[in-house]
Protein backbone atom coordinates (compact mmCIF):
# COMPACT_ATOMS: atom_id res chain seq x y z
CA UNK A 1 0.00 0.00 0.00
CA UNK A 2 1.34 3.16 -1.00
CA UNK A 3 1.03 6.24 1.57
CA UNK A 4 1.22 10.23 1.11
CA UNK A 5 4.13 12.11 2.74
CA UNK A 6 1.91 13.80 4.72
CA UNK A 7 0.74 10.36 6.06
CA UNK A 8 3.65 9.40 7.00
CA UNK A 9 4.76 12.75 8.73
CA UNK A 10 1.30 12.81 10.33
CA UNK A 11 2.01 8.70 11.65
CA UNK A 12 5.85 9.77 12.79
CA UNK A 13 4.77 13.00 14.68
CA UNK A 14 1.68 10.87 16.68
CA UNK A 15 4.47 7.94 17.08
CA UNK A 16 6.56 11.10 18.61
CA UNK A 17 4.14 12.20 20.77
CA UNK A 18 3.63 8.88 22.47
CA UNK A 19 7.15 8.68 22.82
CA UNK A 20 7.56 11.75 25.12
CA UNK A 21 4.27 11.36 26.44
CA UNK A 22 5.77 9.78 29.75
CA UNK A 23 9.81 10.52 29.32
CA UNK A 24 10.03 14.38 27.82
CA UNK A 25 13.02 15.70 28.82
CA UNK A 26 13.10 19.80 27.11
CA UNK A 27 16.84 19.76 27.59
CA UNK A 28 17.56 17.34 25.16
CA UNK A 29 13.71 16.33 23.41
CA UNK A 30 12.29 18.36 20.53
CA UNK A 31 8.70 19.97 21.13
CA UNK A 32 6.62 17.96 19.23
CA UNK A 33 5.87 21.28 16.41
CA UNK A 34 10.00 21.38 16.39
CA UNK A 35 9.47 17.57 15.62
CA UNK A 36 7.02 18.03 12.85
CA UNK A 37 9.16 20.87 10.93
CA UNK A 38 11.97 18.62 11.31
CA UNK A 39 10.23 16.04 10.04
CA UNK A 40 8.93 18.40 6.99
CA UNK A 41 12.28 18.97 5.82
CA UNK A 42 13.32 15.77 5.32
CA UNK A 43 12.86 13.94 1.55
CA UNK A 44 10.31 10.78 1.18
CA UNK A 45 13.18 8.06 1.50
CA UNK A 46 14.51 9.33 4.33
CA UNK A 47 11.06 9.55 6.42
CA UNK A 48 10.35 5.79 5.38
CA UNK A 49 13.59 5.39 7.01
CA UNK A 50 12.61 7.71 9.93
CA UNK A 51 9.76 4.74 10.76
CA UNK A 52 12.42 1.94 11.32
CA UNK A 53 10.34 -0.20 9.22
CA UNK A 54 12.38 -3.79 7.64
CA UNK A 55 11.06 -6.88 6.10
CA UNK A 56 9.65 -7.98 9.65
CA UNK A 57 7.79 -4.16 10.69
CA UNK A 58 6.26 -3.59 7.80
CA UNK A 59 5.54 -0.09 6.30
CA UNK A 60 1.84 -1.34 7.06
CA UNK A 61 2.58 -2.27 10.46
CA UNK A 62 4.08 0.94 10.98
CA UNK A 63 1.01 2.77 9.51
CA UNK A 64 -1.74 1.04 11.75
CA UNK A 65 0.24 1.52 14.90
CA UNK A 66 0.70 5.06 14.38
CA UNK A 67 -1.08 5.95 10.66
Amino acid sequence: MNYTRQQLIDALCREYDYLIHDDYNPDEDLTPEEYRLAMECLSDEDLVAETGVDEEFTINEFMEMYG
